[in-house]
């Protein structure tokens, strides 16, 4: 596992001190790599956010049932080289 030293003023630290201590963390380490994580599932949430919308707003909508996907599988047949 790689390290990372980082600085901080008192203040912070004995946040996560306290934080570590009330919230049953083994050590500080554990605590910020949880934040961290967390701002990674963040992140990824609003991504999909993003996508969705782009999504909603990229025109009308078209019925996706079993024609449709039957016609996509058809197209996708017609590209392939027969082997």
């Amino acid at each position: 596992m790689a390290t990372m030293n980082i600085s901080l003023p008192e203040s912070l630290k004995n946040f996560i001190d306290t934080q570590v201590q009330e919230r049953g963390y083994s050590t500080s380490s554990e605590y910020v790599r949880e934040l961290i994580r967390n701002d990674q599932i963040r992140q990824g949430e609003q991504k999909l956010a993003a996508l969705m919308l782009e999504g909603l707003e990229s025109g009308p909508a078209i019925p996706v049932n079993e024609a449709y996907w039957n016609g996509k599988r058809d197209a996708l047949k017609q590209r392939q080289p027969v082997q």
